[in-house]
């Protein structure tokens, strides 16, 4: 098992998915932090999540490049700093908040969340507890946008992708909340480098728009992950034969399509 290389390292790890043992190779495959974890993730601002213990009771704190604890096992779930946060569950599965720490392992925002996801652009994506509906809140905890979504990403290139709550449809929202692509996707994610994986409701492909909503790269893919470099991974076929390439911005494979 492998993760992917952030900051010069890989975590890669040996057993079973949920109960293996992980540490943290180099570029040459030496292990600079030895197998010692049994959940380890991406480095990110100097700092990897990792966890002692299994998936079910096992407990999430934060390491450095040494592989020493920075701030020590204790919570029940924990994601990536970004923007200097980290977010962060306490309690267990099906009563667990969330909330954010700062670099000290402090709490900046309580755990009051029934979901949180990472900050960026200065706004996260939480579901707040009593509507179980997505909001984004800014870096003090007050909704910025209220949460009357179904689902929603985090914000890229000033914009957020959200699921209307009534129709079900994706479309994307400014720092306002006010739509600027309407509803009409069947599923969608966020803008990465000027343009976004969208599924078309009819056909269930998936294409790629830019930020005024006009589609670029028309809908013919079974799967579409975001741009990176000029490339985006795209699967011709998902289920069945995994048949998957790389292309550009005009949607011509540059790499692939193979097996």
């Amino acid at each position: 098992m492998a993760g992917h290389f952030a900051e010069g390292l890989c975590a890669v790890g040996f057993g079973q998915p949920l109960l293996g043992t992980w540490g943290y190779i180099d570029t040459t495959g030496k292990f600079v932090i030895k197998p010692q974890f049994g959940g380890a993730w991406a480095f990110y601002a100097g700092r990897a999540v990792a966890r002692v213990g299994n998936a079910e009771t096992g407990k999430y704190g934060f390491i450095d490049t040494t592989g020493k604890f920075v701030i020590p096992p204790q919570f029940d779930f924990a994601s990536s700093y970004f923007e200097g946060l980290a977010s962060v569950g306490v309690g267990e599965f099906k009563t667990r908040r969330f909330g954010y720490i700062d670099s000290t392992g402090r709490f900046a925002i309580a755990p009051r969340f029934e979901l949180a996801g990472s900050f960026y652009e200065g706004l996260a994506a939480v579901v707040e507890t009593l509507t179980n509906k997505w909001g984004y809140i800014d870096r003090t905890g007050r909704f910025v946008i209220a949460p009357r979504f179904g689902e929603a990403f985090r914000f890229s290139g000033g914009l957020g992708a959200v699921e209307d709550w009534g129709t079900y449809k994706w479309g994307f929202v400014d720092r306002t909340g006010r739509y600027v692509i309407a509803p009409q996707f069947k599923s969608a994610y966020g803008f990465y480098e000027g343009l976004a994986a969208v599924q078309d409701t009819l056909t269930e492909k998936w294409g790629y728009i830019d930020t005024t909503g006009k589609l670029v790269i028309e809908p013919q893919f079974r799967q579409a992950e975001e741009f990176h470099g000029g490339r985006a991974l795209v699967y011709v076929d998902y289920w069945a034969s995994r048949t998957f390439g790389y292309i550009d911005k005009t949607g011509r494979f540059v790499w692939g399509p193979t097996k």
